[in-house]
């Protein structure tokens, strides 16, 4: 599987995961590198999984909130557990 935006693979792996709904890539996958950590808001930090929200940037511009990744996660989503998840405007395939 594939995580495309703007035209650019960001991930991809024969080894994700669809958990309620959204397709998780193994965090090795992913091109770490055109994320950016988001800044934290009052409901992330209520978030009980320890949800870390990234911008997806390519240099010159800049996608808000486009993945996320769980970095505590409660058992119910520990088979993600750092793995990262994706937003509608990237595109699975």
């Amino acid at each position: 599987m594939k995580a495309i935006w703007r035209g650019q693979v960001i991930a991809k792996s024969d080894r994700t995961l669809e958990v309620h709904g959204y397709r998780y890539f193994p965090r090795r996958s992913v091109r770490m590198d055109l994320l950016r950590p988001a800044p934290k808001t009052k409901d992330d930090l209520a978030c009980p999984h320890g949800v870390r929200f990234y911008d997806l940037a390519d240099g010159a511009t800049r996608g808000e909130r486009a993945a996320w990744s769980y970095e505590a996660p409660l058992a119910s989503m520990s088979q993600v557990d750092r793995w990262v998840g994706f937003w509608d405007d990237v595109e699975i395939e």
